[in-house]
């Protein structure tokens, strides 16, 4: 209807930082420290080091042409840990979520 008024939300300065970082800055920063730490924690595991990117990431690969396949064999189990999480977590939520609009 063209006589129809819209809320919009209260603009200000920090309107587009806000749209533009996807919520406040604070819990940006936090929800950004603590992937970086879960992230660190899964690329240390597989061995790289920070502080020596380069050589890590080429010991990564020289591993892995080194296990030949077994290489194929260990990221298969990794694959299916994880799966055993995954899929039914999956599966739940699909069930028992929230209903799809169309």
């Amino acid at each position: 209807m063209p006589n129809d008024v819209r809320d919009l939300p209260a603009g200000g300065q920090s309107d587009g930082l806000y749209r533009f970082l996807g919520g406040s800055p604070l819990s940006v920063a936090f929800r950004l420290i603590l992937l970086s730490i879960l992230v660190g924690v899964v690329l240390a595991a597989i061995g790289l080091d920070p502080w020596n990117i380069l050589y890590s990431i080429r010991r990564l690969f020289q591993s892995l042409w080194d296990f030949g396949f077994d290489a194929i064999n260990w990221a298969w189990r990794y694959f299916l840990l994880g799966a055993v999480i995954v899929i039914p977590i999956w599966l739940l939520s699909r069930l028992f979520g929230a209903p799809r609009g169309r």
